[in-house]
Formats: C-alpha cells, structure tokens, sequence
C-alpha cells in the first residue's frame, strides 16, 4: 500500500499576512437544509437550558428543575436531526475495508445492497417511532405541562427525513456508479 505524501508548501511572513488583507469569500449557506437549521435552533436552546442549569444551581443554589428536562428533549431531537444531516453527506461511521479487495462489479453490488438496506432500516425505524410517539399523546412532561409527544413526533420527522435523504443518496450513487464506500478518496477531497 502506498501512501501519498503530505505536501507542505512554503509561506514566507509576508504572503501570510497579505491574506488578512484579502476580503473575505462570501458565505455560502447552500449547502445547508431546514433540519441543519432546526438542528441548530434545538442546539441552542439546549446550551440555554443547561447554562441556565448550571447558574441557578452553583451561583443561586436553588436550581430550576425543568431546565433539565429541556435540555435532555432538546438534545434528543439535535441527535436524531443531526443523524438526517449525516445521511445527506453520507457521514455515519461505515466500513469501506472490505471494498478494496472486491471486485469493482462486486463492490457495486453490495454498495447498493447496503443503500438498499439503509433505506429499509429507516422507513421501519419511522413506521415504528410514529407507533410508539402515538402511543402517548397526552402524556406530559414531568416538570412542565407540554406534551411529550411533540418531541417524539420530532424523532418520527427526523427518521422520515433519514429516509428521504438515504433514498436520494442511493439514487446519486446510483447516477454516479459508485459510492462512498467504493471511493471514499473522491469524497474526502483526497483524490483530485
């Protein structure tokens, strides 16, 4: 196996500082979809809860207790919504070993088994979330009156848009002939 090296190209000072000058590119916020946002808002709103947490319980010494509560709901909706934004970018842990001693035909295959898979994990897992977030649709929170089932339906949204976004990776995978896991190099920015 051989290794490509690092390359390390020389700055001088001056070119280095030249940069500062420079404007700065305009952000590019396309690349972003409406659950990195509500992601994002969720996100916050749990840092909210647990400053607020840790201020009313080590500087006032009497402590909001549904801040806690929050701040555990909110967190569950940022990791599930946060998973759908990892399928879009096909960012989830996976084992790409096995492909380098496949065959292209074969590792095409089992590529696509594997989106196909995928697909059928999540549409189950959001056919099973919707059972169970309907199975308590008056069931409050503890320290709260809010229903429970408002973060659950949360989970069920972000499971669908798991679905949704797997179908439509599988379908570019499907377009480009290969996958993530066939040529990790072309999505890492390593292969040029």
């Amino acid at each position: 196996m051989t290794t490509t090296p690092e390359i390390h190209t020389k700055v001088t000072g001056d070119e280095l500082a030249h940069v500062f000058d420079e404007a700065p590119p305009p952000a590019d916020l396309s690349g972003y979809g409406i659950e990195d946002w509500i992601t994002l808002a969720a996100f916050w709103v749990m840092v909210g809860c647990v400053i607020l947490q840790f201020f009313t319980r080590y500087v006032l010494n009497d402590s909001f207790a549904w801040t806690e509560e929050i701040a555990i709901y909110a967190l569950i909706v940022v990791v599930f919504l946060g998973a759908s934004l990892c399928v879009r970018a096909s960012r989830h842990i996976q084992v790409d070993f096995l492909y380098r001693y496949l065959s292209p035909r074969a590792g095409r295959v089992l590529a696509s088994f594997v989106d196909i898979v995928r697909i059928g994990f999540f549409a189950y897992a959001t056919v099973l979330m919707h059972r169970y977030a309907s199975l308590i649709p008056d069931e409050m929170m503890t320290t709260i009156q809010f229903p429970k089932s408002v973060v659950f339906y949360a989970v069920v949204l972000a499971f669908a848009l798991m679905t949704l976004r797997s179908v439509h990776v599988a379908w570019l995978n499907w377009q480009r002939g290969y996958s993530v896991l066939e040529r990790p190099s072309a999505f890492d920015g390593s292969e040029a």
